[in-house]
């Protein structure tokens, strides 16, 4: 009857933006989720009895495992789902973004070392700012004002929310900046870059979440082996899995949920931007903590709830006024 005016798919549930963009971000809160109880289970339990008892001390392999199952996931979702789809992204392009994901994880991790936890949680918040920043001097990127006005609500928020004065610390920390901010200061440069790195590759190539995952997985993969491999720690690990050969199953469980996690990032970056992205993994602790504090009865300070009313002004407003014009980059 009327076969000329649908011509084409029908539309499906996927292709509303906003059930694409849920599942998106419940993707990513329930998988760093149980992502976030396994590491903990793993680096912070006790492996052994007695004076037998010892740590987990091997972070670096622990992120090589993690790296080596995204990239067969990301393997086997490109075989069951794109086929034989030519993957035309450039090379050092998913190098780039490999190793400045890698130079800012490890930044941060080394901040911790010279600066107090209230410092380092406050350097996480504000994520969202350099890929912003650099997405519009360097791609020469256009928000409207909205948009900005939104990320500033949103990172204030979170970092008065997550912010815990360190009483012990008024005497101790006197300097105002040193080493340990130089390296948040270089995390989140590293972290612009790894944004506008993929904000190319997505408006240029169109490359798709899975290639993304694949390619930057393998990247890291290589030189996290290598680090392993020039440190040992390889055989102090596999030592230590000798010992204790029940922690596999944690590391397993740890690595495919990472890799799941991953899956949704990567869709994230690919149909709504790094910006978006980084806003979704900033929040999601946030949101991690509020729903304890619900579930739980958990009492919140002022700080805290005013931080919580900050996320939720700047999430509205960005679904309202946030969105701009759109390119036709797909």
């Amino acid at each position: 009857m009327a076969a000329g005016k649908g011509a084409g798919k029908p539309a499906s549930l996927w292709d509303n933006m906003r059930i694409r963009f849920a599942v998106c971000f419940l993707g990513v809160f329930v998988c760093y989720f149980y992502y976030g109880i396994l590491q903990e289970t793993i680096t912070r339990g006790d492996y052994g009895q007695g004076d037998q008892k010892e740590k987990f001390r091997f972070a670096r392999t622990l992120v090589l495992i993690q790296c080596v199952i995204s990239a067969l996931f990301a393997r086997i979702l490109i075989q069951f789902f794109e086929g034989s789809k030519p993957d035309t992204t450039k090379s050092w392009l998913y190098g780039v973004c490999s190793l400045s994901y890698l130079g800012a994880m490890v930044s941060s991790n080394s901040a911790l070392l010279y600066v107090n936890y209230p410092t380092q949680v406050l350097g996480k918040s504000c994520k969202p700012i350099p890929v912003m920043i650099l997405g519009v001097t360097i791609l020469r990127k256009k928000y409207p004002l909205a948009k900005y006005l939104c990320v500033l609500l949103i990172v204030s928020g979170v970092a008065l929310f997550l912010y815990k004065p360190n009483k012990s610390s008024a005497v101790a920390d006197d300097h105002v900046f040193g080493f340990g901010e130089i390296l948040l200061l270089v995390s989140l440069t590293l972290d612009g870059l790894t944004g506008v790195a993929q904000d190319h590759m997505r408006a240029r190539f169109q490359t798709s979440a899975n290639h993304m995952m694949l390619n930057i997985n393998l990247w890291s993969t290589l030189v996290l082996g290598l680090a392993v491999l020039w440190t040992g720690e390889v055989w102090d690990f596999l030592s230590f899995t000798e010992r204790h050969p029940s922690i596999f199953y944690n590391i397993l469980l740890f690595a495919l949920t990472s890799a799941l996690g991953q899956t949704f990032i990567f869709m994230t970056v690919v149909y709504f931007g790094p910006l978006t992205c980084s806003i979704v993994t900033t929040t999601r602790k946030f949101f991690t903590i509020l729903g304890s504090v619900i579930l739980f009865g958990n009492v919140m300070s002022t700080m805290q709830w005013v931080g919580t009313i900050l996320v939720f002004l700047g999430l509205g407003f960005d679904a309202k006024f946030g969105k701009g014009p759109k390119k036709t980059t797909h």
